[in-house]
């Protein structure tokens, strides 16, 4: 497999990941999204680097 399908089998997993929550539950989608809407920058920047973080070790082990 070439890296250009690597890199678009990834961002097609993520955006089916992505669109299962708001496929299947739409209102607690809605209610999340509003939630954390309300928490500051520093939080969701500190959310941001532990999926990075998770997704780089993920990516080391398998």
């Amino acid at each position: 497999m070439e890296w250009s399908q690597v890199v678009w089998s990834a961002i097609a997993l993520v955006l089916i990941l992505e669109g299962l929550l708001p496929f299947l539950s739409p209102a607690s989608w809605r209610k999340a999204m509003a939630q954390i809407a309300l928490l500051r920058d520093g939080q969701i920047r500190f959310f941001g680097l532990i999926a990075i973080l998770v997704g780089a070790v993920i990516l080391l082990f398998i």
